[in-house]
């Protein structure tokens, strides 16, 4: 049994703006039904402590950072066991709206005052000086936000081990000398194989440089941030902790996304009823405006509307997309540009494209259910999660062969599918490698024993948050025991 302090910016369903929220909540409830002592850290946004209200709010303890007072406040995660600690200065709970940017879409000129009052909170619990009573062996940290606790911790002789696991490479949290100065770190921290990069501070770098063990959220995409192509300038740096750097491929919330029992989606159905699948298919079509035709192909997406999702390869090839007999519904936000593009396709389009902008939960679950194909022709891609959540409901993806998506999603010949042919895949990222796979799966669809056989090959596996749990244990106990 370990006792864990689980570092976040982002925790579901306190807060979220992307999949980091979703492991920040599974991963933890899976580590404490394993028998481990594990306590979320996540800053006390004004939402955040709008919504734990009814879990219940109490103060545990106050400190001193730099002059600044901060309280911590603890509650626990809304449906579960999980104990919550609030780091609760001004710059978090008074401040309304997304966590780290203005309403005008520009990052808070403070951001690195808040995640470092928010490292030093973490350091004062990890060496047992904030009065809690209890002291962690070791300190989960992830992403950008939380990298300078490792490099804090790293000053200390007997402190706790600390893990540092990356969500996405892109965000490096980068600032300039003069916060580093500010924030009074260690002057032989601004050296190149510390905090400095490329004449800049880098938040990120303190947890790839310190911590003892380095994981991110799939296989191939440690193997991928090794590269220059998707390594963000931080290639060597890992090429040189490769020895510490472990994929461990996310989880999802098995119960929560169930065919078989989702209470969004108009019709249930499992492996054994697939039959029913496309009672959600016309559901929808109505829903939507569509002709309804359960024998009509639906594709889905449901998306960042941004360049790191292949939104550029989708329009590119939309022409001969629309040539083909088959409806797409889509389903996020993001640039203007894309939402524009898109919107104009559906107006011009009605009976073969609906576009919505913004997100919503039960809508997603809906397409998820609804549709035949997932699209997910991601630039790059960390873990990705809507493939295997398209993979649970027998939504078959068709995806581009990087990071996550490469791990989850296997394209077989359709005379050897075996049990792991499970979609469609491409390896180059092009508009016309993307449309030549969607003409495979819409070929594919035409031969009905085959995708069933695809559909429940995508169905049967194993997904759970437990493997990765397991896959944690085995890291937090090899860096503990070294030390």
């Amino acid at each position: 049994m370990h006792k864990i302090l689980f570092a976040t910016s982002e925790a579901h369903p306190l807060i979220k703006t992307g999949g980091l929220a979703d492991v920040a909540s599974s991963l933890p409830r899976a580590l404490l039904k394993r028998g481990h002592d594990i306590k979320i850290l996540l800053p006390a946004y004004a939402s955040v402590m709008e919504k734990a209200k009814e879990a219940g709010v109490k103060k545990v303890a106050e400190l001193n950072i730099s002059g600044q007072t901060i309280f911590l406040q603890q509650t626990r995660l809304p449906g579960s066991r999980v104990a919550v600690i609030l780091v609760d200065i001004p710059q978090f709970s008074e401040r309304e709206g997304n966590p780290y940017c203005g309403p005008d879409g520009s990052d808070w000129s403070d951001n690195h005052w808040r995640f470092f009052v928010f490292a030093k909170a973490a350091e004062a619990i990890a060496l047992n000086q904030a009065n809690l009573e209890w002291q962690p062996d070791i300190v989960h940290c992830n992403d950008w936000q939380t990298g300078l606790i490792p490099a804090l911790l790293a000053q200390y002789e007997q402190k706790p081990a600390s893990v540092f696991t990356i969500h996405n490479m892109a965000y490096r949290g980068l600032f300039s000398y003069q916060v580093f100065s500010e924030l009074g770190l260690p002057s032989d921290y601004w050296h190149h194989e510390k905090l400095e990069f490329y004449g800049q501070m880098s938040f990120i770098k303190g947890g790839l440089a310190f911590a003892d063990a380095i994981t991110t959220v799939s296989q191939s995409y440690a193997n991928e941030i090794q590269t220059p192509e998707f390594g963000c300038g931080l290639d060597g740096v890992l090429r040189a902790r490769a020895d510490d750097l472990s994929g461990v491929l996310n989880g999802i919330d098995m119960d929560e996304w169930n065919p078989g029992s989702d209470k969004l989606i108009a019709h249930n159905y499992n492996r054994r009823t697939l039959s029913q699948k496309h009672k959600n298919k016309t559901s929808l079509q109505a829903q939507l405006g569509l002709p309804v035709d359960k024998t009509v192909p639906m594709i889905g997406f449901i998306g960042r509307l941004v360049e790191q999702k292949g939104i550029d390869l989708i329009l590119n090839q939309m022409n001969q997309l629309l040539a083909q007999d088959c409806q797409l519904v889509i389903l996020g936000s993001g640039f203007a540009s894309y939402e524009q593009a898109l919107k104009n396709i559906a107006q011009q389009h009605p009976h073969k494209v609906s576009v919505t902008l913004g997100y919503n939960e039960d809508f997603a679950h809906q397409i998820e259910a609804s549709a035949d194909i997932f699209l997910m022709p991601s630039m790059f891609e960390p873990c990705g999660l809507n493939q295997m959540y398209s993979l649970r409901y027998g939504t078959l993806p068709i995806v581009n062969a990087v990071g996550g998506l490469r791990d989850t999603v296997i394209e077989k010949p359709l005379d050897d599918i075996g049990s792991d042919g499970n979609g469609f895949v491409f390896h180059l990222a092009t508009p016309e490698e993307l449309h030549l796979a969607i003409k495979r799966a819409l070929a594919c669809y035409q031969q009905p024993e085959i995708w069933k056989k695809l559909q429940q090959n995508a169905m049967s596996q194993d997904f759970s948050w437990e493997k990765s749990a397991e896959r944690y244990e085995e890291i937090y106990s090899a860096i503990v025991n070294a030390d």
